[in-house]
């Protein structure tokens, strides 16, 4: 399975999102929702016209275990889906399959649109998640809140969200925003079975096997290349640390 990527420049964005008008318009609107609001991409399938049309904000499901959020339609978005729907039938589904049966777009074909446009576009990194992941990259952007998107995408922790969108941890921020009963149980997990110690020894290890692989001449360039940008992320992440009171 490729690596699915947040769309960061916003000229690409623009030329995207017209590339899909070109297609059908409701393959646009599909896509303006997602990245306007972070929504799953099953889940703005499921909306009927009277579900969205003129809402400031949306309650949805997400995951699994269907645990609901609540989301923000931006005014700009909220203008776009009025147009979209003005003198549609309100029971029928926001975004329709084929033409000639009332049932919703599947999330197979919504995928291999945006699969087909991305590679058109020369973007390789297109599929399902693209419109959320763009949403969160442009919010983390804005805001620098990465708590706020951990929760809005239930997310277990701040570094799966920053993996998610292709960000390297801000380590300062994420320790200055630890509550006293995280820190507890921070505590807690390090010193339980010697889990700490354990995690330590291993990245030693690491280091040191890499240590000692530096000079072997069957190294490739490929192998220097993972190395140097293992190193400057440690050393990021270490400073970040070090810098935090």
């Amino acid at each position: 399975m490729n690596w699915v990527s947040p769309i960061k420049d916003e000229e690409t964005l623009k030329k995207f999102k017209e590339a899909l008008r070109e297609v059908d318009d409701k393959y646009y609107i599909l896509f303006e929702i997602g990245v306007g609001t972070g929504m799953q991409l099953q889940e703005i399938l499921k909306f009927k016209n009277k579900d969205i049309r003129g809402k400031d904000k949306i309650e949805a499901s997400i995951g699994t275990k269907n645990i609901k959020r609540t989301f923000t339609i931006p005014k700009d978005l909220k203008e776009i889906i009025t147009n979209y729907t003005e003198g549609k039938d309100p029971d029928a589904y926001l975004i329709q399959g084929h033409a000639s049966s009332s049932a919703p777009l599947s999330r197979e074909q919504a995928y291999r649109v945006f699969k087909s446009v991305g590679k058109e576009m020369g973007l390789n990194s297109i599929g399902a998640q693209t419109m959320r992941k763009t949403f969160a990259w442009r919010y983390y952007k804005s805001t620098n809140d990465i708590y706020y998107l951990q929760n809005l995408l239930n997310h277990a922790s701040p570094s799966i969200t920053y993996r998610y969108i292709g960000e390297k941890p801000n380590v300062e921020v994420v320790l200055k925003k630890m509550t006293p009963e995280e820190n507890e149980r921070s505590r807690y997990m390090l010193y339980k079975d010697g889990n700490g110690k354990k995690r330590m020894k291993a990245i030693v290890d690491l280091f040191e096997k890499l240590e000692a692989e530096l000079d072997n001449p069957t190294n490739n360039d490929a192998f220097y290349g993972k190395l140097d940008c293992l190193l400057t992320e440690v050393e990021q992440l270490v400073e970040n640390f070090k810098s935090t009171k």
